[in-house]
Parts: structure tokens; C-alpha cells; sequence
């Protein structure tokens, strides 16, 4: 017996902490920022989809089924070997990407490729924090850690960041920001080498200290996450009287209330006879579940909530 479509499993919600909202599946906040940029898609080989900038001296790669989702470079021309390299896993939202497509677009806007000046090819600041600072002014703590790096964690333990202050080869990597508990599926982790300039981490650390929640799907949270995370449903972003075309949200919405309504005006089938079934114990198992709940809720005033903390 099939279990009827969950019209849930598709909603719209807003996901905070940001870091904890794992990817949608799509790069595409990730390349909103150099979206007026050469594309170029790949059929052979592991990366699907590189965007270059005009003279191909920044690259950011789209790895659509490995590990690491994003490969992030810069050299001094096009042929040159990368002075530094960027990678998020497929874990990191592409919301925290965009924080570095922003900053290499406006550098790039703001460079001359014939004096080879662009800042996104400075070096880093001698001082570590110059690259974590927005976190540390959004409360983001130091913790203890081994001689040669710095450990730096959000005030809920949720995530934060690792620097090899000893900072080893110039491909070494350095700094690693990180969101959620170890695990295939859960850990969000950004990558960048010994190079890489301080504010490009920056601006990459300032959108994870960011409080603003963004939108998924509710299947799209790992069952791990949904705990750690808040949700809170999407209202309608017009007024229903104006006509607008429908989303493929409204159309899986619409399939399920049809399912519904036809099983209830005439039931001729066995499919439509267990879609009446099903609805009937739900209706049934709410009303019994209300009334049990409704005088404890109506005795005491609603707690306030808090997210469950963790440390790594």
C-alpha cells in the first residue's frame, strides 16, 4: 500500500542558522554574482560547469556530484598556475559561496588586467584575524587549541572556524570554516589556501555570521539537522486575488487537494477508498490529540524556545 503524497515534504520554509541550511542542489546563488560572466559547460569530466572571468584569470568550478561541489581559483593570467584555490563541499549552501563570487566580481570589476592589479590577487594580512573578523564581532568565540592554530566557535557550537597559523606551503590549506556535526551529510566545510587574501575569507566568514535565514524545501534539511535548525513556513508572496502563473510547488499542491477531493466525492476505486482511509485517521488522530493537549497547553504559558547546543 502507498503512503499518501505529504504535501508538506515540498513547503517553503526559512532556515536559520543560514550555515545549518545545507545546499538546495543548485549553484545558482553561488553564480548570481558573476552571472554576466563567460560560461562554459563541460560534458566530459568531473566539473559540469565553469564560469571564468573575461580573461580567464578567475575560475570557479561546479563539480555536480563529487565531494567537493565548488573549486574556486585565481592566477595572474590564464595559463599561470593558481595563486591560491577555494573548495566548499557539497554540504555549504551556496548562499556562503556567493560571499566570495561577490567580493572576486567586484574586484575584478574594479582591477586592469594589463597592470595585473586586481586584489583578489594580494597577499594575506601577516594577522590571522583579519580573515575572521566578522565573526569574531558577531560574538563568534576563541577556543583552546593545539600550538600553530587558532579554533574559533559560534556562540551555539554549531560552527566555526580552524587556521594553521603556522601556515606551512603556499598551497597549504590554512583556514577551514565549518557548520553542523561531522557526517557525510551534515558537515558544511569551506577550504582556503595559504594565499588567498584575508578579505576574500572575510566576506566569505561575514555571510555566515549573518543572521538572515534563507529558503528550502523541507525535504531538502537532513533529518539530522531538523533539530539544530528553525523553520518557519514562507507566506504567500502576493495577494491570492492577483493571478500569477502557477510554481511547481503549487502544482505538486493542487495534485495532492484533487487526490484528495475525488477520493471523497466518489470513492470507485481501491486507490481512492485508502485515500479516504488515510484522511479519515488523520482527522481522527488530530481531534484525539487535541483534546488530550489543549488543557495542558491552556494551564501553562508557551516556553521560550532555544536551539539545543553542541561542541564539537
Amino acid at each position: 500500500m502507498s503512503a499518501l503524497p505529504d504535501p508538506s515534504h515540498h513547503e517553503e520554509v526559512l532556515v536559520s542558522p543560514m550555515y545549518l541550511a545545507g545546499s538546495n542542489g543548485t549553484g545558482d546563488a553561488g553564480f548570481a554574482p558573476v552571472a554576466h560572466w563567460p560560461h562554459h559547460y563541460l560534458d566530459d569530466g568531473p566539473c559540469q560547469l565553469l564560469v571564468t572571468s573575461p580573461d580567464q584569470r578567475i575560475r570557479i568550478g561546479w563539480f555536480g556530484d563529487d565531494f567537493e561541489l565548488w573549486r574556486i581559483t585565481a592566477a595572474e593570467d590564464a595559463v599561470a598556475t593558481p595563486r591560491w584555490t577555494a573548495t566548499f563541499n557539497h554540504v555549504t549552501p551556496a548562499e556562503i559561496v556567493a560571499g566570495l563570487t561577490t567580493a572576486l566580481a567586484q574586484d575584478y570589476a574594479a582591477s586592469d588586467p594589463y597592470e595585473n592589479n586586481g586584489r583578489f590577487l594580494a597577499g594575506p594580512s601577516l594577522y590571522w584575524a583579519d580573515a575572521v573578523q566578522p565573526l569574531l564581532d558577531a560574538g563568534w568565540r576563541r577556543g583552546a587549541a593545539k600550538y600553530g592554530t587558532v579554533e574559533i566557535t559560534a556562540p551555539d557550537g554549531l560552527a566555526g572556524v580552524e587556521i594553521d597559523t603556522l601556515r606551512g606551503g603556499r598551497d597549504a590549506e590554512t583556514v577551514m570554516l565549518w557548520a553542523g556535526p561531522r557526517g557525510w551529510g551534515t558537515r558544511a566545510e569551506a577550504v582556503f589556501t595559504a594565499r588567498t587574501p584575508s578579505h576574500l575569507i572575510a566576506e566569505t566568514a561575514a555571510v555566515m555570521a549573518s543572521s538572515a535565514p534563507v529558503v528550502r524545501e523541507r525535504h531538502m534539511i537532513h533529518r539530522e539537522m531538523e533539530p539544530l535548525v528553525t523553520l518557519t513556513p514562507v507566506g504567500p508572496a502576493a495577494d491570492p486575488r492577483v493571478s500569477r502563473s502557477p510554481t511547481p510547488l503549487d502544482v505538486r499542491r493542487t495534485a495532492v487537494t484533487e487526490a484528495v477531493r475525488r477520493a471523497s466525492r466518489a470513492p470507485r476505486t481501491a486507490a481512492d477508498l485508502r485515500v479516504m482511509a488515510a484522511q479519515s485517521r488523520t482527522t481522527s488522530s488530530a481531534r484525539k490529540r487535541s483534546s488530550t493537549l489543549a488543557p495542558t497547553a491552556a494551564a501553562r504559558p508557551p516556553a521560550a524556545s532555544s536551539a539545543p547546543r553542541h561542541s564539537r
